[in-house]
């Protein structure tokens, strides 16, 4: 008798064990249940009350906001790459005069409500009218845009300048080791070869910090900035209409998931050479 005749055949794996029906699944069941609930009713009362002549009338100013929503958050987030850069230098740097100071502008940025920086710079500086005319800085700071494009670019620039030091630090002392045998100046080491494996390991991060700017970009509504939130608490003040906030929320989540699908694309295209 060959030693395949002996050999058992496949078998199907055994069945799962039943689960019991525990507290904290009826628990949960119960929580899916009233969720399901609220979104059919929020859904039922939204169809309900839904007016076109307020959403043809108010659409193209969301519209409007929601550009000027983009192209802030797209400005600040540019600026705060080119700051971040010598800043995350400087936080690595052994010289106390420059790392001290780096770590004191990142501590405050990080560790401050944006919304408090805001004021600081729109009503803050705003007391120092007389002496910005002197300078010739008053017709920068009069303008509510440029107070938040300013105070966004500041905020962006610490949390960018972490990333991006945290990202340098993880790559292996190997990379420069290696270099350093092949003779490799040091200039050309960081850009041709730690830079690129930093940007790799941040390039998650900048995602979310795209985002949470996207979010945290609502509040300069209240500076007088007629952004995609602006422009629903003018429609708001107008119609008294719940379902102006709905719009909104639903133009940001909109957004949020746009910039997050093509965030995830770009990850996976560009560490494809990493997946085995």
């Amino acid at each position: 008798m060959s030693v395949a005749a002996t050999l058992i055949p496949p078998q199907a794996p055994p069945p799962a064990p039943p689960q019991p029906y525990t507290l904290s699944r009826f628990v949960g069941s119960v929580a899916l249940g009233v969720w399901l609930a609220l979104t059919v009713g929020i859904f039922l009362t939204v169809v309900n009350g839904w007016d076109p002549a307020k959403f043809a009338k108010y659409g193209p100013s969301y519209l409007s906001g929601l550009g000027v929503t983009l192209l802030l958050v797209a400005i600040s987030i540019s600026l705060g790459a080119l700051v971040s850069l010598p800043l995350a230098f400087a936080r690595m740097s052994k010289n106390k005069l420059l790392s001290w100071p780096a770590f004191a502008y990142v501590y405050f940025f990080r560790g401050t409500p944006l919304l408090t920086q805001l004021f600081l710079v729109y009503y803050g500086l705003g007391s120092f009218s007389a002496e910005l005319k002197a300078l010739g800085l008053w017709g920068f700071f009069r303008d509510a845009w440029n107070c938040a494009l300013l105070t966004f670019t500041l905020n962006t620039a610490a949390y960018q300048a972490e990333i991006l030091r945290g990202a340098i630090e993880s790559v292996p002392r190997g990379q420069h080791e290696g270099a350093a045998s092949l003779g490799l100046p040091k200039r050309i080491t960081f850009f041709k070869i730690i830079l690129p494996q930093a940007l790799i390991v941040a390039l998650r991060p900048y995602g979310n910090e795209i985002i949470l700017m996207i979010k945290g970009s609502a509040i300069v509504a209240i500076v007088t900035v007629f952004d995609l939130m602006g422009e629903t608490r003018r429609a708001f003040s107008r119609t008294f209409d719940y379902q102006t906030y709905l719009w909104a929320a639903l133009l940001y989540l909109m957004i949020v998931e746009i910039m997050r699908n093509l965030w995830a694309w770009l990850e996976a295209r560009l560490t494809r050479h990493l997946k085995r």
